[in-house]
């Protein structure tokens, strides 16, 4: 599972996050939405370690900066970002090896297929379309197998057939007992698929809640987004 608690991050006097707290348990698909400006990209920052921050992160109850957290999460970046000249494969084989996996070419071979990506194996990054660099970024996040998994935007630059596909790998993951967070903005996408909703405003989270919750008070994510962020048009 992952749970963060009192996250509070400021840069300089600018206070980004105050004192977020939240948890997403194994088995359960969590959505993290906001306006622009809400803190979402500093509170995935600093899940994933890339900032300093106050308060407290674990996933599967350890330091999420610990080298035994991060042999367990995966991570996909909004924007991908690999390396210019490796290939496809080399890309797998170095997570593979970076994590000491075991007998990892067969899924490699499998997470490929899925994606469409087979027939791109020795293809060089900067060879490679953004929806195409998108779809590595996602296998290597998966190949390890994680426990628990982040995903910023993660169907921008995606087909229709890939983004159908990630979103079956969201509830495979799901049932395998993976603790899932996903950071969009676009609802619409992921409308069928999510357990908790966590809805951010500057730098707060001001509505956290389960499906089965809303859906007994009678209320629409809609509603409450606007009514809890103050912003017109389409959910953020």
């Amino acid at each position: 599972m992952l749970k963060v608690k009192n996250l509070s991050k400021k840069y300089e006097k600018i206070l980004a996050v105050n004192k977020v707290s939240f948890e997403i348990d194994s088995g359960e698909i969590g959505v993290l939405i906001g306006p622009n400006g809400a803190g979402k990209s500093t509170t995935i920052k600093s899940i994933a370690g890339l900032l300093r921050f106050d308060g407290e992160i674990l996933i599967d109850g350890k330091p999420n900066k610990s080298v035994e957290a991060k042999r367990i999460f995966g991570y996909v970046p909004e924007s991908p970002a690999l390396y210019e000249y490796l290939t496809v494969w080399d890309h797998l084989e170095f997570m593979a090896r970076a994590y000491k996996l075991e007998a990892w070419e067969e899924a490699a071979e499998a997470l490929l297929t899925r994606f469409e990506m087979d027939d791109k194996k020795k293809k060089i990054g900067k060879e490679l379309s953004k929806g195409m660099q998108q779809k590595v970024s996602i296998c290597c996040a998966l190949l390890i197998k994680p426990h628990v998994v982040m995903f910023d935007e993660p169907m921008i630059g995606l087909d229709p057939k890939a983004i159908k596909e990630l979103k079956e790998m969201f509830v495979e993951l799901k049932n395998s007992g993976c603790a899932i967070l996903i950071s969009t903005h676009i609802l619409d996408s992921i409308t069928d698929i999510w357990d908790k909703v966590l809805i951010m405003n500057k730098g707060e989270i001001v509505f956290n809640n389960t499906r089965d919750a809303l859906a007994a008070s009678g209320e629409s994510l809609e509603h409450i987004f606007f009514s809890k962020t103050g912003e017109e048009g389409e959910a953020q």
